[in-house]
């Protein structure tokens, strides 16, 4: 089964931006050490963030890239931000890749 996971948020849930820091690190590192991970993990508008330096979750992010898992990043959004020169991890793609990996998912969960 083909599971995505989809970042939109600096973080996870609808939370004050440290508990949403707290919540991903604990997250990511919790899923860096399942032997079941997704195929692919998508990120954007604030997900982006999560790529680039200073995150606090670059470390499991890169953890789980070496483990197979594909990070695509919108190149929309880091413009927008202009973050494009802070990406650290990941592939940065466009929403035509976001809309392919959405469309061959079996599962998507949003975080």
């Amino acid at each position: 089964m083909k599971k995505v996971l989809l970042f939109t948020r600096n973080g996870l849930g609808d939370a004050p931006e440290g508990l949403q820091q707290a919540l991903a690190v604990k997250y990511l590192s919790l899923l860096a050490q399942e032997a079941e991970k997704p195929s692919q993990i998508l990120f954007y508008t604030e997900g982006v963030k999560l790529v680039c330096e200073s995150s606090l979750v670059l470390g499991w992010l890169r953890n789980l890239e070496e483990a197979g898992v594909e990070l695509i990043i919108c190149s929309t959004c880091l413009e927008f931000f202009g973050l494009m020169d802070k990406v650290r991890v990941g592939k940065v793609g466009g929403m035509p890749d976001i809309l392919k990996a959405l469309q061959e998912a079996d599962k998507v969960i949003s975080l």
